[in-house]
């Protein structure tokens, strides 16, 4: 099958690189393809790495659809400390005693996350608030109200525990902030949690196994 035209588009799978923002990402293979018709299917932090959606030409007309795919994301939780931004974009608050958390403390507390759940975004967040991003009144310290919104959580698999670090998998609807149930797991062990490392693997039925680096696109 001959390659489609810039005009009617493609969807390419890349894996995102710590520190660069979802928009670094479209910026650069906009220049790099010459293509003015792009964008990503859904946002990814900086501090994330992992599998973005990228789609080009007519194909932009599908962002919203992959948008809304359920989601796949392992990563890392550090109890013990929080941070005001649920990772590490913000400080690290000083450790608190976790001699007492046990693997099946751990493992029991991921019960509370399954299912259909409230859960409250971060204030460090991409929201729109009064026209404006929810981090910008976060990073000059306004106060601001976030309303609940409710998510689904399929699967929640404790992977690795070595304290204070819990490796985990989540499957997830749209629209859930794992920053969020770092922060929620952590109160519910008592101790207090950030995220610490977050990796998206997969969005319906993409697979982060099928994407490209950028160095292999240019």
């Amino acid at each position: 099958m001959e390659n489609p035209t810039p005009e009617e588009g493609r969807i390419l799978l890349i894996n995102k690189p710590l520190q660069w923002t979802s928009f670094d990402v479209v910026n650069k293979l906009r220049y790099k393809l010459k293509i003015k018709k792009i964008g990503h299917a859904g946002t990814l932090d900086p501090l994330a790495t992992g599998l973005l959606i990228i789609c080009t030409g007519k194909m932009t007309k599908r962002i919203e659809e992959f948008m809304g795919q359920e989601k796949e994301y392992t990563g890392k939780f550090t109890i013990g400390s929080t941070t005001p931004s649920h990772d590490l974009e913000t400080e690290v608050s000083e450790q608190v005693d976790i001699a007492h958390i046990t693997p099946q403390a751990i493992t029991d507390a991921t019960k509370n996350f399954i299912g259909n759940i409230s859960q409250l975004p971060p204030m460090h967040s991409a929201i729109r608030v009064g026209g404006k991003r929810a981090y910008e009144f976060a990073r000059s310290g306004k106060e601001i109200e976030l309303k609940h919104r409710d998510v689904e959580v399929r699967e929640f698999e404790i992977t690795h525990i070595q304290l204070p670090e819990v490796s985990f998998r989540i499957v997830c609807s749209k629209g859930t902030y794992i920053r969020s149930i770092a922060r929620d797991f952590g109160n519910a062990l008592g101790v207090g949690a950030y995220l610490s490392e977050l990796c998206r693997t997969r969005i319906g039925s993409f697979l982060l196994k099928d994407a490209m680096t950028i160095e292999q696109v240019e």
